[in-house]
């Protein structure tokens, strides 16, 4: 089977590192085509032998990038096309099907109650949507809350097909070599407490919220954010009205495995830590906090877990959605700054646990994801349901 994957763009992010993960772990022949932004993930695509082709799509309303994608998708007679994110789903959908592909999936990533991928839901975005959507075979939840959440749109049920995120358990075992040498290589004080928040820095993910809280918090706690994003220049200002600035480190986006060397390095206060990635990172941490309210998934939460890290989390339907005894460390917190307050200091004071992955961490192996989505590959080409 000859499979094209179409995304918006390869920049470092949670949909973007899913899929190269599935690449990685399908056992299918798989191009890749991103529209805009071919970034650190397809530097690592590439570098794992996979062939990706850049679309230079200049924004949304770019129709001239529909006939390129109808022509690219016909010249490499692929057997389906498999779209990620709510731009390549509308044109890769559209296009896959004018060149004569029926055997289409997409998977829906970061479908909130009232945003999709951190942008306000409009009546026009759901109509094009469902519009483009009945052109495929099936479309795929990362989690039964946003299967729900589809059906309420108006995608059939029958359509829907839930196969949730994968994460490689393995690569976030916990190292204490590691760890103590990227709290060196941060710059961290010794013996100080940290608390980490990793995903793109937008409003939607409400990071503000642990820049607040650490205002209330003792001088040797630290909050270390991992990834980029159009918030951070706010955030860095937060830090300085609230006098902790020098307790928060800003690391930009950061790869789930080691980066490619010629990748750039964190600019500016973080500029020593090179190319440190993800898991690293986690291991540095002693705490996660996940302070956004529309989760799709929750990815961040589940690697933390896989780190053996307690969580605090406001909205995670990858542990909600499971038995409470799966993440025993994993704990809900409702409301705002003064919430989190109260909980790191509830977490601070229990002290570290084992660092052990729990039931939660192994329950989302990406092989088994990767299976479930080769069953919804064969239904597709033969055109059967998958259910």
């Amino acid at each position: 089977m000859r499979a094209l994957h179409v995304i918006t763009g390869l920049g470092v992010g949670g949909a973007e590192q899913q899929l190269r993960l599935l690449v990685r772990n399908l056992p299918v022949d798989c191009d890749v085509v991103t529209l805009t932004n071919p970034g650190a993930v397809a530097e690592g695509l590439t570098a794992d032998g996979v062939r990706v082709m850049h679309l230079g799509m200049r924004g949304n309303r770019d129709l001239a990038a529909l006939p390129r994608l109808v022509r690219l998708i016909r010249g490499g007679r692929y057997d389906l096309v498999h779209t990620h994110l709510y731009r390549a789903c509308v044109y890769g959908r559209t296009a896959a099907r004018l060149a004569g592909v029926r055997a289409v999936v997409a998977t829906e990533h970061s479908l909130g109650d009232s945003q999709l991928e951190g942008r306000r839901l409009t009546a026009g975005v759901r109509g094009l949507y469902l519009a483009s959507e009945r052109l495929g075979r099936a479309t795929v939840a990362v989690s039964p809350t946003v299967a729900e959440r589809l059906r309420r749109w108006g995608v059939p049920g029958p359509r829907i097909e839930v196969v949730p995120n994968g994460i490689d358990v393995a690569g976030f075992r916990f190292d204490p070599a590691r760890r103590e040498s990227t709290r060196r290589r941060l710059g961290l004080p010794q013996g100080a407490y940290v608390v980490g928040g990793v995903g793109r820095l937008t409003s939607a993910k409400r990071f503000e919220v642990l820049v607040r809280a650490l205002a209330d918090l003792p001088d040797d706690v630290w909050l270390l954010l991992v990834g980029g994003g159009p918030q951070e220049s706010v955030l860095r200002r937060a830090a300085q009205r609230r006098g902790v600035a020098d307790r928060v480190l800003f690391t930009g986006e950061r790869p789930n495995g080691p980066a490619a060397p010629h990748a750039p390095g964190a600019q500016g206060a973080q500029g020593a830590q090179g190319s440190l990635d993800l898991p690293s990172l986690l291991g540095a941490m002693d705490v996660l906090a996940s302070p956004c309210a529309e989760e799709a998934f929750g990815l961040a939460v589940v690697e933390a877990l896989a780190a053996g890290l307690p969580v605090l989390y406001v909205s995670c339907p990858a542990v909600d959605d499971l038995p409470k005894d799966a993440a025993p460390a994993a704990r809900r917190v409702q409301g705002g700054a003064d919430s989190f307050v109260r909980a790191l200091r509830q977490a601070r004071a229990q002290g570290p646990g084992p660092r052990a992955a729990p039931d939660a961490a192994h329950h989302y192996s990406i092989a088994r994801s990767a299976d479930r989505l080769m069953d919804i590959y064969t239904a597709a080409t033969l055109g059967v349901s998958s259910t």
